[in-house]
């Protein structure tokens, strides 16, 4: 399995989620949204880069509580709430943000 960005095939576990995370590049990222059939915006690059930055200083991706309360603290506590997170990525914003990030899935996620 796999997607194919700008011409080089990247693979991809039997859900979507890259298998290399040194694969990941924003073109990687618009791929992976299309997939999950989400138009990127400004709002989504702010999750997805607040996600990838999560991950690199704890070495795991947030299940959406912290996710949640985390983005509260960093992008102001409009942003830090289910209802915002859920427009943004509606099957899941842990899972589908995380996915589109590069990330693994998310501890706890089904």
């Amino acid at each position: 399995m796999g997607i194919n960005v700008g011409g080089t095939e990247l693979e991809t576990d039997e859900e979507g989620y890259l298998l290399n995370l040194n694969d990941w590049t924003r073109d990687a990222a618009e791929e992976l949204a299309k997939s999950e059939s989400i138009e990127m915006t400004e709002s989504h690059w702010e999750v997805i880069d607040f996600l990838r930055e999560y991950y690199d200083e704890y070495q795991i991706a947030p299940a959406v509580r912290v996710l949640t309360k985390a983005i509260g603290k960093k992008l102001g506590k409009e942003k830090g709430n289910s209802k915002y997170l859920y427009e943004l990525f509606p099957y899941g914003p842990a899972k589908q943000a995380c996915k589109v990030a590069g990330l693994p899935k998310p501890t706890g996620c089904i």
